[in-house]
C-alpha cells in the first residue's frame, strides 16, 4: 500500500523538522518546502495527497498561494499559522482551505485533522449513494436515511444536507454555505442559515441539542462529521 504523501510549505526550519519527524513516524511520505515558490513547484511536479500550508511565507502570502493552488488542486489543504483571529480563519476557509490549525499545535490534533482530510479525499463526490455514520444520502433519488429509515426533508434542507455530505470533515463558512444554497444576495443572512441548520438537526440528529453530525465552529461556520 502506498504511503499518503504530504507536502509541508513552511518557512520555519524547526517546524518543518518537527512535522517531518511526526508525519514520517506515522507512515506518511513527507515533502518539504521553505518558500511559496518552492512549494508550488513541488505541488505541480508531484501533486501530494494533502498540503500543510503556512500563511506567513517570506516570498508570498499563504492566502495568495492558497488561491493559486485552488485553481487546479482539489485535494485537502490545511492552513498553519500563528494568526488565529476569526477574520483570518474565515478568509482562509473562504479561499478554499479544507481546515485551519493555529500554532503552536498539538501533534495529536494535527494528526486527527490530517486523517479526517484524507478520508474526505476518498469520498467520491458524484457517488449516487454516500454514507456517514448512521446517515445515508441518495443523491439521485434526493433521499436521506437515518438507520435505513427515510427522513422527510424539504428541497432546501436536502440541498443543505447534500452540501454537508459532499464536504465531510471540512469547515464550511457561513458565507460559503449561504452562497452555495441561496446565492450571493444571501451571504450575510447568517440568522437565516441558523434557522435551517436548526430544523435539519431536529430531523437527522438523535439529540439535536448535542449534535454529533452538524458541529458548530463558533463564529466561522459548520463542520459535518
Amino acid at each position: 500500500m502506498n504511503k499518503p504523501e504530504i507536502l509541508v510549505i513552511d518557512d520555519e526550519a524547526p517546524i518543518r523538522k518537527l512535522l517531518e519527524i511526526t508525519l514520517d513516524s506515522h507512515d506518511y511520505k513527507v515533502h518539504l518546502a521553505a518558500t511559496a515558490k518552492e512549494g508550488v513547484l513541488l505541488a505541480i511536479n508531484h501533486p501530494p495527497d494533502l498540503i500543510l500550508l503556512d500563511i506567513n511565507l517570506p516570498d508570498k502570502s499563504g492566502h495568495d498561494i492558497l488561491k493559486e493552488l485552488r485553481t487546479w488542486y482539489n485535494k485537502g489543504i490545511i492552513m498553519l499559522s500563528v494568526q488565529n483571529s476569526e477574520e483570518d480563519i474565515v478568509k482562509a476557509l473562504d479561499n478554499g482551505a479544507t481546515d485551519y490549525l493555529s500554532k503552536p499545535f498539538r501533534n495529536a490534533e494535527l494528526l486527527a485533522r490530517i486523517r479526517a482530510v484524507l478520508r474526505r479525499n476518498e469520498l467520491v463526490n458524484d457517488a449516487t449513494i454516500q454514507s456517514c455514520g448512521d446517515l445515508k444520502i441518495d443523491f439521485g433519488a434526493r433521499s436521506v436515511f437515518r438507520n435505513d429509515a427515510i427522513i422527510k426533508l424539504t428541497a432546501t434542507e436536502f440541498n443543505l444536507m447534500a452540501l454537508f455530505m459532499k464536504n465531510v470533515g471540512r469547515v464550511l463558512t457561513h458565507q460559503y454555505i449561504l452562497k452555495e444554497i441561496w446565492g450571493l444576495p444571501y451571504q450575510t443572512e447568517t440568522q437565516y442559515l441558523r434557522v435551517f441548520v436548526g430544523t435539519l438537526r431536529k430531523k437527522i440528529e438523535e439529540h439535536p441539542n448535542q449534535p454529533q453530525h452538524i458541529i458548530t465552529e463558533s463564529g466561522v461556520g459548520y463542520r459535518f462529521t
